[in-house]
């Protein structure tokens, strides 16, 4: 009985200690995953959020303000819940800029124009925007990536939809006129 009641509490006590050490090893193994997640999903917010505020630039809107918060003072369930939100934000804005108002009338300028890629000074790109209109209503483009002939084409497009807010669709005279636009 005595041997027993020693091999029990010998038991117990092997019992114990193991748990008292796994305890600390647990958590310490949960803060590296948390890390790690946070790490990955913050690398993607990043993204998302860049994916973002370049159509947004591109089209001329406000960008989306962050709020101020850090992603290391978060826990991972809210790193996981932004990357969401940024996701959705990157995603809608893509869609948005996909669809410029009057492409149809802007792929019919670039009919009679030049090819996206033309670099022939002093006109440049599909629209043959020369560079004193890239600088106006493209200058975060113009500063980034050069002139337009560099640009894709929906990032010529958005520029001339920026111009054309203000000018009409004045700079393109001849080709406007084919198109049944003045």
């Amino acid at each position: 009985m005595r041997r027993s009641v020693l091999a029990c509490a010998g038991l117990l006590a092997l019992a114990c200690a193991s748990a008292a050490t796994t305890v600390p090893r647990a958590d310490a193994q949960q803060a590296v995953i948390g890390r790690a997640a946070i790490a990955r999903l913050g690398g993607e917010i990043v993204q998302y959020q860049r994916t973002t505020w370049h159509w947004q630039r591109v089209m001329g809107v406000r960008l989306t303000p962050t709020y101020g918060r850090v992603l290391t003072a978060m826990n991972v369930s809210d790193v996981r819940r932004a990357a969401i939100l940024w996701r959705r934000r990157a995603t809608s804005m893509l869609r948005t800029a996909q669809h410029p108002p009057r492409l149809a009338a802007w792929l019919c300028i670039h009919r009679y124009e030049g090819s996206w890629t033309d670099g022939g000074a002093p006109y440049y790109g599909g629209l043959q925007m020369d560079v004193s209109f890239q600088r106006t209503y493209g200058a975060w483009l113009y500063r980034h990536k050069g002139t337009a002939d560099h640009w894709t084409p929906l990032e010529q497009i958005w520029t001339a939809v920026r111009g054309a807010r203000t000018r009409g669709f004045w700079p393109w005279p001849n080709t406007a006129r084919f198109c049944g636009l003045m």
